[in-house]
């Protein structure tokens, strides 16, 4: 397996380099948890490898707390979130599920920019953000910028809507309206973290001083070709009062959200066990 790699210091040799290897194969990465295997299971000959490690920009590496959202650079670890205090009291589901993800060794390199760029349906950071309702900020090689919803972004089974000539350069967070929230990350495997999801369900609720829910995040994970955003599930619990959710309510809210699961069966789990499962959590978030 060999490859050329590239290691740009700053933004403006990562820029450049994208845009000189347009006309060649390359792939971008940082903790390479993901790549490497995939490079073993499919070599492709002359691969480039721009590497982010080394990339020396506090944009792309930074948790900043700003009025309005909370901005994640694409090269922050799974760990560092894991420590983000800000994050822990305000977002537990993306807290609970950077702290799922795989052993301590990988939360250490493993990026979030990254987990979102390896399009996993099954990705739990991703899932996260998708119930946070997180924005994409991405850089083009010529210096401008756009952004777009990372439930958007994801087109497809290992499909976004970058092209080649973009970077992600951090993820953005709405900041939550009220400190009145529910939030969590459920996770369902052999094991609590090293195993792959055979289903996950991120949720995060906003709700007033009187319990009625003013904002609703929910996405499911490992059981569609991308992590669906449930928005009729979520729609559904606008106005109602989170301390009484009614068990009819709870039932209606499950199946709402399998309605956004087409989940395969494999070597991990059937299909149908996939759906019992997914319909379940839904079920009992608001135990």
């Amino acid at each position: 397996m060999e490859f050329d790699v590239i290691s740009p210091k700053t933004t403006h040799e990562l820029l450049n380099a994208i845009a000189a290897n347009q006309a060649n194969n390359f792939r971008i990465s940082a903790g390479f948890t993901d790549l490497v295997h995939q490079i073993k299971l499919q070599p492709t000959e002359g691969l480039i490898l721009i590497n982010l490690a080394q990339l020396d920009d506090q944009n792309f590496k930074q948790i900043v707390e700003n009025e309005n959202n909370i901005q994640i650079g694409a090269l922050t670890t799974a760990a560092e979130i894991v420590d983000n205090k800000i994050i822990e009291e305000n977002f537990p589901v993306l807290h609970q599920a950077a702290s799922k993800l795989a052993s301590t060794q990988i939360r250490n390199i493993a990026t979030v920019g990254g987990n979102i760029c390896n399009v996993s349906p099954s990705g739990d950071m991703t899932a996260a953000l998708i119930a946070l309702k997180a924005t994409c900020c991405i850089l083009e090689c010529d210096g401008n910028k756009r952004e777009e919803l990372l439930s958007s972004f994801i087109r497809g089974l290992k499909k976004t809507s970058l092209t080649s000539r973009e970077v992600i350069k951090s993820i953005t967070v709405p900041k939550n309206v009220t400190n009145n929230i529910k939030s969590g990350f459920e996770k369902i495997g052999s094991r609590k973290s090293m195993e792959i999801s055979i289903v996950s369900l991120a949720y995060h609720f906003q709700f007033d001083k009187d319990g009625n829910i003013i904002d609703a995040g929910v996405a499911c994970g490992a059981v569609a070709p991308t992590i669906p955003f449930t928005t009729s599930a979520c729609d559904l619990l606008i106005g109602k009062n989170i301390y009484s959710i009614s068990s009819s309510d709870k039932d209606e809210f499950a199946s709402k959200v399998l309605e956004y699961a087409t989940p395969i069966s494999d070597i991990r789990a059937s299909d149908w066990y996939r759906k019992q499962v997914l319909f379940n959590i839904s079920k009992t978030i608001f135990d």
